[in-house]
């Protein structure tokens, strides 16, 4: 989610900054990734991170500081944690499926399938995947400086549209770009309408089953635990580090609910990018992208997937953040998959940018 529950940075892709490289006195006598990890944690003082590559069949783990403060234990080389913003490349996957069963159009209003959710009926389904439909961001309802109040309380998809229609549109449909959680709210409600099924069993149907992603889910309201192993998921709150692993994330849901591992993250963006999820016309339209307001020269923003121009190319990916964990996965050059993931959100000011170096050294040394 952008703003990750939080009044923060992170939900969309990584929406702060140019690519940075690693501080000299960190990156001497050590790789390029471990050099940018080091840098997130030794000077931007984020508790643990990790970086997991996939190059054909190579598996590459990096980690750097500590997955348990308290305990010194280090982070997983492979663990649970909560995606965030990510979550809409999955749920754009499956409304983009359920196109190319005709079941869906990307240019049919959204009224045609949830008729009397939205004030405007021109507003269609690309613009809700595209963040073009001037629909407002919900999280701005929210009190979001009171997390604890947030940890237990879950929502419902209704009432999260209702919260965002409380505040004027932020332009007319289709003529301006902002990113906002309400339209893949509104994209999940779709879902569940056209199918008659929640919209965890069609992602695990469609997407996480036949990929062999055992490790991927969307919790439902109450399931608050996050499987272990796991790194601890920090907030930082009043001058401490406050675990915020468990709380109720229905209130990100199709916006930002899922939990997954890195590895599933690099197998589901190979699989998506290598066109084993979506068909060529729909996964043309997935890329078919307009430039985004991310703070980064060139970065551009499809139908849940987002590309940013790095040193040897373009990643096409998603960056997520919500309590405790932020990360960015997803597919540069040559078939290179990578997932970075620290254990910390919000995050420090300077972290945005050090984390779009440490994909551009995962994706590209």
């Amino acid at each position: 989610m952008r703003k990750s529950l939080r009044a923060g940075t992170a939900g969309t892709l990584v929406a702060l900054l140019a690519v940075t490289t690693a501080a000299p006195a960190l990156a001497a006598a050590t790789s390029p990734v471990q050099a940018s990890l080091d840098v997130l944690t030794a000077q931007d003082g984020v508790p643990g991170a990790a970086a997991v590559v996939q190059d054909g069949r190579r598996t590459q783990v990096t980690r750097s500081g500590k997955g348990d403060v308290a305990t010194g234990k280090a982070f997983p080389r492979n663990g649970s944690f909560r995606v965030g913003s990510v979550t809409k490349s999955f749920v754009a996957t499956v409304v983009l499926q359920l196109v190319a069963e005709g079941r869906v159009r990307l240019d049919a209003p959204v009224s045609r399938y949830l008729p009397g959710l939205l004030p405007d009926a021109r507003i269609t389904v690309r613009q809700l995947l595209q963040h073009t439909s001037g629909i407002p961001d919900y999280l701005q309802d929210f009190d979001l400086g009171n997390p604890e109040a947030l940890r237990h309380r879950g929502a419902e998809p209704a009432e999260l549209v209702a919260r965002a229609l409380k505040y004027p549109a932020l332009f007319p449909p289709g003529t301006g770009w902002s990113y906002s959680n309400t339209n893949y709210i509104v994209a999940g409600m779709l879902v569940e309408r056209v199918t008659g099924h929640p919209l965890d069993t069609e992602i695990t149907r469609r997407i996480t089953r036949p990929l062999g992603l055992y490790d991927t889910y969307l919790p439902g309201r109450g399931d608050e635990r996050l499987p272990a192993p796991h790194a601890v998921g920090y907030l930082p709150l009043d001058g401490k580090l406050v675990d915020f692993s468990d709380f109720d994330a229905t209130i990100a849901w199709a916006a930002g609910g899922l939990v997954s591992t890195p590895a599933d993250l690099d197998r589901f963006y190979g699989a998506l990018l290598g066109g084993r999820l979506l068909g060529p016309a729909e996964l043309a339209e997935m890329r078919r992208t307009v430039p985004a307001d991310l703070g980064i020269p060139g970065a551009r923003y499809g139908l849940g997937l987002g590309s940013i121009p790095l040193s040897c190319g373009v990643v096409w990916g998603h960056e997520g953040g919500i309590m405790g964990f932020t990360n960015f996965a997803g597919v540069g050059p040559e078939d290179r998959r990578a997932t970075v993931v620290l254990n910390e959100n919000p995050t420090p000011a300077d972290t945005g940018q050090h984390l779009l170096a440490a994909v551009d050294a995962a994706v590209c040394s």
